[in-house]
């Protein structure tokens, strides 16, 4: 019943439907955010001043969605995870499902972002392109279980079109993705770009450089 009527939630217009998901499910939404025609049903929905959720974007099975002030989620994204109190990763007992995007923070288009551990996309960083997939799970071989591990995207990088990260991947502050990368392991070096599969540090960065030192997230 509770999903039919979600359902019906989508289809309502912006002002009543910013009520009722206050109201009823005690999501926070600042009065300049605003969520188009999308299924978003996190367990917990903090959005921030100028925040914006595109049309067709699923997000559920997530403990909590954050999207901090003037941070974008674009269209057609998959995001999706395990519930906190779900039958498996019970070993895993720090694990958040949960997606955590920074201020002025974008993805754009039809990704796939599988939030069974938490993932952070930090200020001002762009999940460009699309078709990218974020997997924090897997079959761990060794143990003959389900695993998972958190990603981190830092603050100021710019991640390539149809990249593939893996649980327990980082990318440092200011530094980008080289498209159809993989990146699957923490590394630590800024201001660098990390392209291949697997991804390693292929060139530096400035950290002058325009783009990591910008005050609006949008790139003109």
């Amino acid at each position: 019943m509770k999903k039919l009527l979600a359902l019906g939630v989508v289809f309502l217009p912006w002002k009543l439907k910013r009520w009722v998901l206050r109201r009823f499910w005690g999501y926070r939404i600042a009065d300049g955010a605003r969520i188009g025609l999308s299924y978003v049903f996190p367990g917990e929905l903090v959005m921030g001043e100028g925040a914006y959720i595109g049309h067709f974007n699923v997000a559920i099975h997530l403990g909590r969605l954050e999207c901090g002030a003037h941070s974008v989620i674009d269209r057609s994204n998959w995001i999706t995870g395990h519930p906190p109190k779900g039958a498996h990763f019970t070993h895993r007992t720090q694990r958040e499902p949960v997606l955590i995007v920074g201020e002025h923070a974008a993805i754009t288009k039809s990704h796939i972002i599988d939030c069974t551990d938490k993932i952070e996309v930090g200020p001002f960083a762009t999940i460009a392109g699309y078709h990218s997939q974020f997997i924090t799970h897997g079959i761990n071989v060794v143990e003959g279980r389900q695993d998972c591990k958190p990603i981190r995207i830092g603050a100021y990088c710019l991640v390539g079109t149809r990249v593939t990260v893996l649980g327990g991947a980082v990318l440092p502050d200011r530094s980008v993705l080289g498209a159809g990368s993989v990146l699957n392991k923490a590394h630590t070096e800024e201001c660098a770009v990390y392209a291949g599969q697997p991804a390693v540090k292929v060139k530096s960065l400035d950290a002058d450089a325009a783009y990591f030192n910008r005050t609006r997230g949008f790139v003109h």
